[in-house]
């Protein structure tokens, strides 16, 4: 995968009015994001995983340390609208972004801010529902919609600015196991559909089982880089982060505690399913 942001010795910290003691919240981050790849930072309260996301595209620059988007440097204030017409971020309350009340009409509020043709606006705006499947409800009020639509039109009104970098930062953290679904239904099929790139930032370990790669974050460093089975087959590790692991993992590890011969490892509820299949399957044959 070719290199697209690329994270070199980040350091970040704000200064405390009394005392002018520095609070550092990022220190020495190094860090490849791959275009077209789904990654997941995962990390404690504090950690400094949401400071990172608003770095991604600007929103905050480095104390220390670079961050390039597409060989562009985030400190350059000249280059901000290449930045963020590159890279889209979405935070956890959809409510703080958006800003109209009829659906269509706040899709359409970021592209007439960058200056896009009027003729342009129409298509892109359609476009962008369809992509979160949204587009039925273009002409409905944003009060009548529930909260995982909502969320859904905060991120079609990102993706109406065209960015080939979607960071979300901790987009269901507000919603129910339903909105939480339709979200995250919505974020892979950007990723492996249209082939943009995404930075997912969760407190539900279940939601990073499908990523390319997840980054853990502790204390302001990243503690481990790796695939989901790598990451949350190492149980200690997790514990040590002050990490859950997804429900599947701590079902099967349950089971083996209690004698439970399970022959492999599942990640999701559809592995997990087929795992136990297998094995009930097996000694059913075996009695």
């Amino acid at each position: 995968m070719e290199k697209f942001i690329d994270i070199v010795d980040l350091e970040f910290n704000y200064e405390e009015t009394d005392g002018g003691r520095k609070i550092n919240i990022l220190d020495g981050v190094n860090l490849e994001i791959k275009k077209g790849e789904f990654l997941t930072i995962l990390g404690h309260n504090g950690s400094g995983k949401s400071t990172l996301a608003k770095h991604l595209n600007a929103m905050l620059t480095p104390t220390a340390g670079d961050i390039f988007v597409r060989g562009i440097n985030t400190k350059d204030s000249s280059r901000v609208y290449d930045i963020r017409s590159t890279v889209g971020l979405v935070f956890q309350n959809p409510d703080n972004q958006i800003v109209a009340s009829i659906v269509e009409d706040d899709v359409a509020f970021g592209p007439e801010n960058f200056g896009i043709a009027p003729e342009k606006i129409r298509a892109r705006v359609d476009d962008a529902l369809r992509a979160v499947d949204m587009y039925d409800c273009r002409k409905e009020a944003i009060y009548n919609l529930s909260g995982g639509q909502k969320q859904r039109v905060a991120i079609a009104g990102i993706i109406a600015m065209r960015p080939s970098c979607l960071v979300l930062d901790e987009p269901t953290a507000m919603l129910d196991p339903v909105g939480r679904d339709e979200v995250m239904r919505v974020i892979k099929k950007l990723n492996k559909e249209c082939g943009i790139t995404i930075v997912l930032i969760t407190h539900y370990m279940d939601e990073a089982t499908d990523s390319d790669r997840i980054v853990v974050m502790s204390e302001g460093k990243i503690a481990r880089i790796g695939a989901p089975l790598s990451i949350f087959s190492d149980v200690n590790f997790l514990k040590k982060c002050q990490l859950s692991i997804p429900q599947s993992v701590e079902l099967l590890q349950k089971l083996k505690a209690h004698g439970v011969q399970i022959p492999s490892f599942a990640l999701n509820e559809d592995e997990c399913v087929d795992v136990l299949a297998q094995y009930f399957s097996t000694n059913a044959i075996r009695r």
